[in-house]
C-alpha cells in the first residue's frame, strides 16, 4: 500500500471522532506503535508502561495535575488459590484520599486487556475518581493473563471489594463501597458485583467501556473494527490470554452479559460510559439494558464520537471531560442513595 492509501486509511478511520479527539489520536499513532495483537504479552506491557506508566509516560507529573490529600501504596493477602498456587502472594493496592474525609469508597480496577496494566497506568484514572467523585479510590493491581488466566483477576477483584468492605474506616471510608473500572476493569468490576453474596452487592458499579461479552460480531464491533486504540483483532487476543479455555466465555463472571435475570436483579447500581466509535460501546450498552430490564437502576451516558479510552483525554478533549463530570455526579448519587439507606 502506498503512503497516500495509508494516509487516506487512517484519515476514514479517525472522520467520526471528535476533532479535539481526533487530533489526540493522531498523535499517538504517529508514534508508529504496533496494534497490541501484533505484539508480545512482554513487549505489549512495556510499551503500555513506556506510554502511560512511568515517569517518562502519559502519567508524568499527574500528582501534581491530578493532587489528591494523599496516596498510600500497601498490599493485602491475596485470595486463597487452587492447589499449587501462591496462596500467601500479596495483592497490591494504592489508595487515594480526597481533602474531605470519611468519604464513599470506590474499588477501583484498571484497563489492558486482562494482560496489561499497572497502578501507575492507571493513575491518571484513579486521580480524576478521587477528585471529582469525592471518593476515597483504592485502585487494585489483580494478577494478570497469561500467567494468571480466568478466574484469577475476578478472585482478586472479590478479595479487595471484601476487604475494602471491612477496613474502610480506616483508610477514610464511610462504609458506603462502591466498585469502578475501565475496560477489562469494568468487567471485573461488574464481575465482583455480581459475585457479591446477598444484601451486600456495592453500592454503585461504575463502568467505564466495560468488556461484557465475547461476541465480535455486534454493530460496534464491525463498525470500529479498525479501532483507533481498540480493535477487533485485539480483542480476540485478549480473549484468547484471558480464557483457559472456550468453556468459560459462558461464565457469568467472566462475560457479565451472560449472567441469569435473578443475578442482574440482585447487582448493584449501574453507571455505564460508553463511546460511539469504540469496538465495545455495544457491549456496555447492552449490560445497561439488561440491568434495567431486570429492574436495577443503571444510566447508560453514551458519547458520539468518541473513542475506547476516551476518559483518558478529558485534559485535551472537552467532550470527554464533560463526560467525567456526568459520570462522577451519577456516580455520587448512588453513593449518596446508598448511604441514605
Amino acid at each position: 500500500m502506498t503512503d497516500a492509501a495509508e494516509n487516506g486509511t487512517r484519515s476514514d478511520r479517525l472522520a467520526d471522532l471528535d476533532p479535539e479527539l481526533r487530533e489526540v489520536v493522531a498523535d499517538i499513532e504517529s508514534l508508529g506503535v504496533p496494534p497490541w495483537h501484533a505484539l508480545s504479552v512482554e513487549s505489549a506491557r512495556r510499551i503500555e508502561d513506556e506510554l502511560f506508566g512511568g515517569d517518562d509516560g502519559g502519567n508524568e507529573g499527574s500528582d501534581a495535575t491530578l493532587p489528591v490529600a494523599s496516596t498510600l501504596d500497601l498490599a493485602i493477602d491475596g485470595p486463597a488459590g487452587a492447589a499449587g498456587d501462591d496462596r500467601n502472594r500479596d495483592l497490591p493496592l494504592r489508595i487515594y484520599r480526597p481533602p474531605e474525609t470519611p468519604a464513599p469508597t470506590l474499588v477501583f480496577f484498571h484497563g489492558g486487556g486482562w494482560c496489561l496494566g499497572t497502578l501507575d497506568s492507571a493513575d491518571d484514572l484513579a486521580r480524576r475518581l478521587c477528585r471529582r467523585v469525592g471518593a476515597v479510590v483504592v485502585s487494585v493491581d489483580y494478577r494478570l493473563a497469561p500467567e494468571h488466566p480466568f478466574p484469577a483477576a475476578v478472585d482478586d477483584a472479590i478479595r479487595a471489594l471484601r476487604w475494602c468492605r471491612e477496613h474502610a474506616a480506616e483508610f477514610g471510608g464511610t462504609g458506603v463501597v462502591g466498585v469502578a473500572g475501565s475496560s477489562a476493569g469494568g468487567n471485573l468490576a461488574a464481575a465482583a458485583s455480581l459475585a457479591a453474596p446477598d444484601g451486600e452487592a456495592p453500592a454503585v458499579q461504575t463502568l467505564l467501556y466495560p468488556i461484557t461479552d465475547r461476541d465480535f460480531r455486534t454493530d460496534s464491533y464491525e463498525a470500529n473494527a479498525d479501532g483507533p486504540l481498540l480493535t477487533r483483532a485485539d480483542m480476540r487476543r485478549f480473549w484468547r490470554e484471558y480464557l483457559r479455555s472456550d468453556v468459560d466465555a459462558a461464565n457469568p463472571h467472566a462475560a457479565p452479559l451472560r449472567a441469569d435475570e435473578a443475578t442482574l436483579a440482585a447487582s448493584a447500581p449501574a453507571v455505564v460510559v460508553t463511546g460511539g466509535c469504540d469496538p465495545l460501546r455495544d457491549d456496555g450498552a447492552a449490560y445497561a439494558a439488561r440491568l434495567a430490564d431486570a429492574g436495577v437502576d443503571a444510566d447508560l451516558l453514551d458519547y458520539e464520537g468518541m473513542c475506547h479510552g476516551f476518559l483518558s483525554f478529558a485534559d485535551d478533549v472537552a467532550v470527554a471531560d464533560a463526560a467525567f463530570d456526568d459520570l462522577a455526579a451519577a456516580t455520587r448519587e448512588r453513593l449518596a442513595a446508598a448511604a441514605d439507606d
